[in-house]
């Protein structure tokens, strides 16, 4: 009986552990995406900061359990305390919805709560993890873990912003333009607005995954359960053009010159208008996909974002 036990109890930890190795893509890095672009854009360089003075760094917070999967967040605050507290941004990284990790926001969100804003830069589920919409549910798990914990990082809880690039972008968006649907909210028993966001900053983000525009294909299939003849709805919901109405946050839209990456913007900007939302866009002429990375774009991607942040959070 005790070596059966024994052998039953081995199983079952063989078991939890396979479910706590993750499948990770480790391709998309600033490093990766530097020496992809330094061929045709000699001059670029990767922006060096040191800590700013006043800013308080916390690391790996964790945020949401899934079962023994732990999603971790970073949070950058300024180190005086506000009696109102801060308005916070939750950071979203790039990747094609398979790669990258919340690294990248490092000097960004060191100099966002250089400016008064408490940044909060987390991971999610990627698509070797778990398809859409988990990492959505994730994001607005972020959110909801943000206000719960409002008073621990002095967060204004009613002034929290998305901002997200690439695939981050994409999810900043739908993040935006959901704020009402419950449907979409990953949470049974929580009111949707709780994972509501005030504003959006969208770098280079996809709009719309199916569009007279878009050329989307093999990448966002993988993350979407499928191609558009497979998975039609997938492709439809998780676009944010197909989600806007009169709930939708503004948005600040930052785009290279690549057009595949504002595919059915001006559409949504539209939309938006008839809705009376606030809107944004400034395009970097002559940039690659990952301008936001790289000097001498980074400080006015930097700059127009506090900026927006600051007019809409105030």
């Amino acid at each position: 009986m005790k070596i059966f036990l024994l052998f039953t109890w081995l199983i079952m930890a063989e078991y939890v552990s396979a479910q706590v190795v993750l499948k990770k893509d480790t391709s998309f890095t600033v490093y990766s995406a530097y020496a992809k672009e330094k061929k045709k854009y000699p001059h670029i360089e990767i922006p060096s900061y040191e800590l700013p003075a006043g800013v308080t760094v916390t690391k790996d917070v964790v945020y949401r359990n899934i079962g023994s999967r732990q999603l971790l967040a970073d949070v950058y605050a300024p180190t005086i305390k506000s009696r109102k507290g801060y308005p916070a941004v939750l950071l979203i990284f790039g990747g094609g919805w398979k790669s990258g990790n919340k690294d990248h926001w490092i000097p960004f969100a060191e100099q966002l709560a250089a400016k008064g804003f408490v940044a909060v830069a987390v991971e999610y589920r990627l698509t070797p993890e778990a398809p859409y919409p988990a990492a959505l549910h994730d994001l607005k798990a972020a959110v909801r873990w943000m206000r719960a914990s409002a008073q621990e990082y002095n967060i204004r809880s009613n002034r929290i912003a998305a901002l997200g690039c690439s695939a981050g972008g994409q999810l900043a968006s739908l993040l935006g333009t959901t704020n009402k649907n419950q449907q979409l909210s990953g949470c049974v028993y929580c009111y949707s607005k709780l994972s509501s966001v005030q504003a959006v900053v969208n770098i280079d983000g996809v709009l719309a995954f199916r569009h007279p525009e878009s050329s989307e294909g093999k990448v966002a299939a993988e993350w979407l359960g499928g191609t558009y003849d497979e998975n039609p709805t997938n492709w439809i919901e998780a676009s944010p053009l197909t989600q806007v109405d009169k709930h939708a946050a503004p948005v600040l839209f930052l785009n290279s010159s690549n057009p595949r990456f504002h595919a059915g913007r001006n559409d949504m900007i539209e939309q938006l208008n008839k809705v009376g939302i606030y809107s944004e866009v400034h395009e970097f002429p002559n940039t690659p996909h990952t301008f936001w990375f790289f000097n001498p774009w980074y400080n006015d991607v930097l700059a127009y974002s506090i900026r927006f942040l600051q007019k809409v959070l105030k």
